[in-house]
């Protein structure tokens, strides 16, 4: 069934280890126990990645915690929207195989990371989602670190369990949190930048599973507000066999509204325009592209090609109950990455 959304609760893999439920859900009504996978260690993926729009200042930061079993790979980037630049620095760390002990859900657990370059931390507190990170020889020595609060969690967020078809106990659960509201200070370069709840706001992208080998996937999210209420979108393909649900949702005041397939429309370049379209004409946009932020990494077995695209989206969505909402250069990224890990 398309677009099957799983609402009752239970253990996400069988004493097998393949994926019981296939389909999306609102919240991570499906329990995640990283002792239930049957596949060895190095194949196992989680992760935790947020990113923060700093629209009041035109910058955009992402922080990344990943163990992805033959290596850790936890970065902090800076996009500039103004200039159009971007620096991504990381810090590897050789066969992790669970050291980081990535919590079994976004709800509750820390996560942490901590070397002689880079200290960074997720922590859940009474006030919301605490993000610190502190990297003193960032980008030649400019440094950077911040103390950023997410509050208002909205009532929905996006869950997919996808399988994969050539391995039975390969699968992909994940949650994105958009639209959450960005409080706190960040520092780079010696210049303080303070955060404005009103206009700067954050995203969460929660990763757990077993990926096979080689795989390409396309992502794309934006967070804001539109005429002074919570918006923002995910959408994406990629992730295993997402027959039984894509990623594809809208959220508005709080709420997801879900699409059906959506495609990324990519010129030769990536800076060139792109378009998105839908398989159900609700959501029909233009992307005006700023910056790309390319990575390359090659550890042989290992490997990774990433482009995410920063720029500005304009088009109309169209929400369950049919309202059509048309927005303009809203803020956010889309991105194509193909990995072989």
């Amino acid at each position: 069934m398309r677009n099957h959304e799983v609402t009752k609760a239970h253990r996400l893999l069988d004493e097998n280890g393949v994926l019981i439920e296939p389909g999306w859900s609102r919240s991570l009504v499906q329990i995640y126990d990283r002792n239930d996978i049957k596949k060895r260690k190095t194949r196992i993926k989680e992760w935790d990645y947020y990113y923060v729009m700093l629209n009041s200042a035109g910058l955009v930061l992402c922080l990344t915690v990943a163990d992805l079993g033959y290596i850790g790979l936890h970065s902090v980037s800076i996009i500039d929207m103004k200039s159009g630049l971007a620096n991504t620095e990381s810090q590897i760390e050789i066969m992790p195989l669970g050291k980081r002990h990535m919590p079994p859900s976004s709800k509750e657990g820390d996560v942490r990371f901590k070397n002689k370059k880079l200290a960074v931390e997720f922590l859940h507190t009474e006030n919301g989602r605490l993000l610190r990170m502190n990297c003193p020889s960032y980008n030649k020595g400019r440094g950077i670190r911040c103390n950023i609060t997410l509050t208002d969690e909205p009532q929905d967020s996006m869950v997919i369990a996808t399988p994969w078809d050539s391995d039975p106990k390969a699968f992909y659960y994940n949650q994105k949190i958009n639209c959450m509201r960005a409080h706190g200070k960040m520092e780079y370069d010696g210049v303080t930048f303070e955060l404005d709840p009103e206009t700067d706001f954050g995203g969460l992208d929660w990763g757990r599973g077993v990926w096979t080998y080689d795989n390409v996937w396309y992502w794309g999210s934006g967070s804001g507000q539109l005429d002074g209420v919570p918006f923002g979108f995910n959408i994406g393909y990629g992730f295993g066999n997402t027959s039984a649900a894509s990623e594809n949702v809208v959220f508005y005041d709080g709420k997801a509204n879900k699409l059906d397939d959506i495609t990324f429309n990519i010129g030769e370049n990536y800076t060139d325009p792109w378009t998105f379209t839908s398989s159900d004409g609700r959501f029909e946009t233009d992307f005006v592209p700023i910056v790309d932020r390319a990575d390359k990494l090659d550890l042989k077995v290992v490997q990774t090609e990433q482009h995410q695209v920063f720029g500005k989206m304009t088009g109309f969505v169209i929400l369950d109950d049919g309202t059509k909402l048309e927005f303009k250069d809203f803020p956010c990224f889309a991105e194509k990455v193909h990995n072989k890990y």
